[in-house]
């Protein structure tokens, strides 16, 4: 359904929610099996970029204590826990064979051109390197005016600026539904969407859950960016990370936006 098979470079992007336990812990089995399935990918050809939440939580987790109620307590619990969420990706990958770097945006690296292309030019030298670049917004020092919104929108536009041939969304649910699937047991979930209207947006609900800072709505958003760049994306439910070999046989899973042709 997508040539999932012939996208050399592939943007993953795993939110909050899917990376982590109901209390707010990190979920070590999920993310080992998203680095396996990662590395496979790479052994397969392919490029991964991985635009990874959970900076946050893994900071809570460290200090054992709250969620942060205001942005200095948020910032300071991402400056904690993004050290920590990278040493775990770094010797897990590296059992895989694999080198990441961890590369930290805010939203003025996107709209200046001159550091764009200086972006542009690391993810492109990373990627030759063989790197596995993983990405998160630089909460530890974003503030309003220089954020994304939510990692759905970062990796929007991570792949534009890696010029991707695919972008995935794994998130807490399955698909984009006609209505919400957790309030509606007879809601349907939609297998494709063909370019984003008022119709497609008006589909989507709220924040999905307390520990994610997104919802569909920002999943929309984000499938509109890229779609206009011509640029593919799936979002697929995260919790099992092999459901991207589903994609890669061809079956039909999650929903895929197609850019209109």
């Amino acid at each position: 359904m997508s040539g999932f098979d012939k996208s050399r470079r592939i943007v993953v992007k795993i939110g909050t929610s899917t990376l982590t336990h109901e209390e707010g812990h990190l979920n070590l089995r999920r993310i080992e099996a998203l680095v396996k399935t990662l590395s496979d990918f790479k052994n397969a050809g392919h490029q991964v970029i991985l635009v990874s939440s959970g900076a946050v939580s893994a900071g809570v987790a460290k200090l054992n204590t709250r969620r942060p109620i205001n942005v200095a307590e948020k910032q300071a619990m991402a400056a904690i826990g993004q050290s920590e969420l990278m040493k775990l990706y770094s010797r897990l990958f590296s059992d895989y064979g694999h080198t990441v770097a961890q590369i930290l945006l805010t939203k003025d690296v996107i709209d200046n051109p001159t550091r764009r292309t200086a972006a542009e030019n690391t993810f492109s030298t990373l990627l030759g390197l063989g790197c596995i670049p993983i990405v998160n917004e630089n909460d530890s020092v974003s503030t309003e005016g220089l954020n994304f919104g939510g990692n759905d929108t970062l990796s929007a536009y991570v792949a534009l600026v890696c010029h991707a041939d695919l972008l995935i969304n794994l998130s807490d649910i399955d698909g984009l539904y006609d209505k919400d699937p957790r309030k509606f047991p007879d809601a349907k979930r939609i297998d494709r969407v063909d370019g984003i209207d008022d119709n497609v947006l008006a589909m989507a609900g709220g924040a999905g859950t307390a520990r994610g800072t997104g919802g569909m709505a920002t999943k929309l958003l984000a499938a509109k960016i890229v779609l206009e760049a011509g640029i593919p994306m799936y979002i697929l439910n995260g919790q099992d990370p092999t459901v991207l070999y589903e994609i890669l046989d061809g079956k039909h899973v999650g929903t895929y936006f197609a850019p209109r042709s």
